[in-house]
């Protein structure tokens, strides 16, 4: 997620390895500026990965400092709940991208439904992404 809460990248998978923490900076570098700070949990695969990656970049693991990014795992996860989850990683990894994809819709980050009502913002949104594919 970005200075002004646009979900940058999602990566769902069974392990939080050096490995998959390497692939997930990867590809959001690949997707987004090359940003100056950046804020995770304290996960040990992090900062070995963030030298590799972005060396000159500050990494910030203070508590409370990542709650914009739980607070919005927060409302995919009251969603999966009555569903009792996800058994399959599959069904993870589209499901997590489908809902960063209608947050940044529901923020304005594209260019989608600009011009709608507030309240309508997401149908007229995806009516002209129909109109568009």
């Amino acid at each position: 997620m970005d200075q002004y809460g646009q979900v940058i990248d999602v990566l769902a998978c069974e392990k939080r390895d050096l490995a998959a923490t390497r692939r997930f900076f990867a590809q959001a570098l690949g997707n987004a500026p090359r940003p100056s700070e950046v804020t995770t949990d304290r996960a040990p695969a992090y900062p070995r990965v963030l030298d590799e990656l972005l060396a000159a970049a500050h990494h910030v693991t203070e508590q409370y400092a990542n709650n914009p990014i739980e607070a919005d795992h927060g409302r995919l996860k009251s969603r999966l709940r009555p569903m009792r989850g996800l058994t399959r990683l599959h069904s993870a990894r589209v499901i997590s991208a489908g809902h960063a994809f209608v947050q940044n819709l529901r923020r304005g980050h594209y260019e989608l439904g600009i011009d709608a009502d507030p309240r309508h913002l997401l149908a007229d949104a995806f009516t002209e992404l129909a109109l568009a594919i």
